[in-house]
C-alpha cells in the first residue's frame, strides 16, 4: 500500500503537467469561468444592480450575481468535461491499455486524476474569486461559518463531478468523438442550472427538471455564500435548502461511483 501512494502522488504531478501542457484544456475547463465572468461583469454592468429591494437597498452587480454560478461551473468543467474527455482520449489512444499492463495499480491512477482535478479546481475557484474582487469589486462573505460552507460544497461538489466524469468517460468510443459527446451534455446543464440564466426567470417546469442534476444544487448552495440572504427568496422554494443540496450531491456522488465501478474499462470498446 505505501508503494500505492507513492506512485499515486507521482501520478498528480504527471497529471498535472499534462494539464498544463494543454492549451485547449486549460482554456476551456481551467480560465473558461473566468472568461465568462469578464464577459457578463462588462457587458450587463450598465444594466445596474441585480435583487435591489423596495428601499433602494440590497442589489449586486452583474458580475457579483454571476460569480456563484461561475463557480459552480468551473467544478463541472475539471471535474466531469475535462475528465471524461481525458479518460476517453488515453482510452481511445491505447494509453490505458498500456498502463495496464505495467507495474501500476490501478489505485494509484485514479489517485493522480482526482489529485490533478482537486489541485486545479481550487486553483480556479482562488483565482476566480481573486478576479472577481480585483476586477468588479466583488464583496465577499465575512462570516466564517459561510466560507465553511463554501469548503464542504466544493469538497463534495468536485468528488461527485469527477465519479460523473469518470462515468460518462465510457460513453464515448473515440477520441474524435469525446468532445462531441460530453461537450452538448456539459452546456445542457449550465443553461438550464442558473449559470448564464437567472434560474428565477426559467418556467418552473424547466426548473424541475433542473433540480434532477447535481449542477442546480451546486449552483443554487455557491449562491447562498455569495449572494444576501433576501435572494433565498427567488430559490424555487423561496429556501437555500442546504440540506437537500448536501443530500442531492451525495446521491450524486454515490450514483458517479456505482457507473464508474460499473462502466469503466481498460481498453475501448470494439
Amino acid at each position: 500500500m505505501p508503494g500505492i501512494l507513492v506512485a499515486g502522488a507521482r501520478r498528480i504531478g504527471f497529471e498535472l503537467r499534462g494539464y498544463f501542457r494543454t492549451p485547449d484544456a486549460v482554456f476551456f475547463t481551467f480560465l473558461f469561468p473566468l472568461v465568462m465572468l469578464g464577459i457578463f461583469g462588462v457587458a450587463f454592468q450598465a444594466s445596474g444592480e441585480v435583487g435591489v429591494r423596495a428601499d433602494g437597498t440590497g442589489g449586486v452587480t452583474m458580475a457579483a450575481y454571476y460569480l456563484p454560478g461561475m463557480a459552480a461551473a468551473g467544478l463541472l468543467l475539471i471535474g466531469v468535461q475535462n475528465l471524461a474527455t481525458d479518460i476517453a482520449r488515453e482510452r481511445s489512444d491505447g494509453w490505458l491499455r498500456r498502463l495496464g499492463g505495467t507495474p501500476l495499480s490501478p489505485v494509484s491512477y485514479f489517485i493522480g486524476k482526482i489529485g490533478m482535478i482537486l489541485i486545479t479546481a481550487l486553483a480556479q475557484l482562488v483565482l476566480l474569486i481573486a478576479f472577481a474582487v480585483v476586477a468588479f469589486q466583488v464583496e465577499l462573505p465575512t462570516e466564517p461559518e459561510l466560507w465553511l460552507r463554501l469548503a464542504w460544497l466544493f469538497g463534495l461538489g468536485i468528488i461527485a463531478m469527477a465519479l460523473l466524469g469518470v462515468a460518462l468517460s465510457a460513453l464515448p468510443r473515440s477520441s474524435r468523438s469525446a468532445t462531441a459527446v460530453i461537450l452538448p451534455v456539459v452546456l445542457l446543464l449550465q443553461f438550464i442550472s442558473g449559470v448564464y440564466l437567472q434560474f428565477s426567470m426559467l418556467p418552473e417546469w424547466l426548473q424541475q427538471v433542473a433540480g434532477l442534476f447535481p449542477l442546480k444544487w451546486l449552483a443554487q448552495g455557491m449562491r447562498s455564500v455569495f449572494l444576501p440572504e433576501h435572494f433565498e427568496l427567488q430559490e424555487l422554494g423561496e429556501s437555500w435548502d442546504l440540506g437537500w443540496v448536501a443530500v442531492n450531491l451525495g446521491v450524486w456522488l454515490v450514483v458517479g461511483l456505482v457507473l464508474s465501478l460499473l462502466t469503466f474499462r481498460w481498453q475501448r470498446r470494439s
